[in-house]
């Protein structure tokens, strides 16, 4: 698509948007029913496309983590945009308020919001953000990966059924359409992706001062404390990387184990995996990973890791022949006597490689992850309180969960967000609706003369200083 016709739609949402003002809470609900109309009537062609797309995708965690996860965040914004959407009352400052004065806050859509999607969840990540955008009152336009072709022609084939283009318009091709989307001057802009791409969407979107929304990814890591129930700890952990062969932004990147715990770690993560997955090549619950690239790059990884000194275990309970695969399936390799020159260490892994590294306190365990950029997610599993306490008042994470992994982005109610190199802004339930609404505020002045009282108006004296001192009083 060129960037004249991008302009044009953009456009056209602009002066729909306009010209509706204001958007009333039956049009939002009505838009939120039929984005989740859109993605249940197409349910079973969404999950062919998504096994298409990366050479074999499960349709029960397709189901689970594409469209189920789509609609739930769509019907909990429909039962709760009335409350989200209600105007805030504030206090005014001592005597406004005997006065008659009063202030509140309302909020306002913003206008056309921009989507930008990623690949590993092309459905999710595309109406999860839109489920704020509509509930809020906007507009949108949304540009689909290029890594899920088959996911983008769909969208492009269906929306028209249930969204007028002034509404809801979808938008596909490479790296140079990317950049133009980016460039245009909307009214917001989220971003889901790479935080290396990220960088980039920064700078296209701060020509035209477009607020941006950033979900990026990192490296977030797994500690395991004091009291932790390994073996439950590692069915959780296995469970959260080898989901979407581990294709997810908040996947567990790394795991911090004292000396100690390793070996139960180790064995605890590889039989696990061998339960859930007792093959790989032909099991249709294990995902492939999208693309000979990404595959090639895992795969250097772990080349780059044996070549300085990483012990790599690949469980493969079925002894299948991996190498003589063309089907991109890549069991769980867990690493170990990992070191920071280690590229595993280094990029953010996005795939079926686990580091596992050893600490000597729980000091020690906070540092190795204070030294590396502020990840996406963090997950502490343990018992002693104050160990727990520390690690989060110690740690900066863009979100965090406790005996588990994941889970906090499952919640409505709670922001999902990065920070640093792992994001910015928040978005899901009540978080999204006001990343993209506009709080506006509003005072209404009271009948007195509150310039005279205050000695606002000229000519100046007692009544001036007075306020003065009154202002800067403790």
């Amino acid at each position: 698509m060129t960037m004249a016709t991008m302009r044009d739609i953009l456009a056209e949402q602009r002066g729909a948007f306009m010209a509706e003002l204001p958007v009333s809470i039956a049009v939002r609900k009505d838009r939120l029913k039929r984005a989740a109309a859109m993605i249940s009537d197409n349910a079973a062609r969404f999950c062919d496309a998504l096994s298409e797309d990366f050479g074999h995708r499960s349709r029960e965690q397709s189901m689970l983590t594409d469209i189920a996860s789509s609609i739930a965040p769509i019907n909990h914004a429909i039962k709760s945009v009335e409350k989200w959407a209600r105007a805030e009352k504030r206090p005014v400052q001592f005597p406004l308020g005997l006065l008659g004065a009063r202030a509140w806050i309302e909020y306002q859509p913003k206008g056309v919001v921009g989507v930008i999607a990623p690949w590993n969840f092309p459905v999710n990540l595309v109406m999860a953000p839109l489920a704020g955008v509509l509930a809020a009152g906007n507009r949108a336009m949304v540009k689909t990966s290029e890594y899920t072709p088959r996911v983008a022609d769909l969208f492009e084939e269906i929306v028209g059924k249930y969204f007028a283009l002034d509404e809801l318009a979808f938008v596909s091709g490479g790296p140079d359409v990317g950049k133009a989307f980016a460039e245009l001057p909307f009214d917001h802009l989220i971003f889901t992706g790479a935080t290396a791409v990220g960088k980039h969407i920064l700078h296209a979107a701060a020509d035209n001062l477009t607020p941006v929304t950033l979900e990026l990814g990192g490296k977030s890591p797994v500690i395991i404390g004091k009291g932790a129930n390994v073996a439950q700890a590692t069915e959780r952990v296995a469970i959260g990387k080898m989901m979407n062969a581990g294709q997810i932004c908040l996947a567990p990147d790394y795991v911090l184990v004292t000396a100690d715990q390793e070996a139960g770690v180790v064995s605890g993560l590889k039989a696990a995996a061998t339960a859930m997955y007792p093959s790989v090549l032909a099991n249709p619950d294990y995902t492939a990973i999208i693309n000979d690239r990404h595959f090639a790059r895992l795969n250097g990884l772990l080349d780059d890791a044996r070549a300085k000194g990483a012990r790599i275990e690949v469980v493969n309970p079925a002894n299948e022949d991996f190498g003589a695969s063309n089907a991109r399936k890549m069991p769980l390799h867990i690493v170990t006597d990992v070191t920071d020159d280690m590229a595993v260490m280094q990029e953010e892994i996005f795939g079926p490689i686990l580091p596992v590294r050893r600490y000597t306190s729980i000091g020690d365990a906070i540092d190795q992850v204070n030294d590396r950029d502020r990840p996406l997610g963090l997950y502490y599993f343990g018992t002693d309180d104050a160990e727990r306490r520390q690690v989060l008042d110690r740690t900066i994470a863009g979100g965090v969960t406790l005996d588990d992994v994941i889970f906090h982005i499952s919640m409505e109610d709670l922001p999902f967000g990065g920070i640093g190199p792992s994001g910015m802004g928040a978005y899901h339930g009540l978080d999204g609706f006001r990343t993209f609404s506009h709080a506006k505020s509003v005072y209404k002045q009271a009948k007195l003369d509150v310039a005279k009282l205050a000695g606002l108006k000229p000519p100046y004296g007692k009544a001036t200083m007075a306020s003065v001192k009154r202002q800067m009083k403790g």
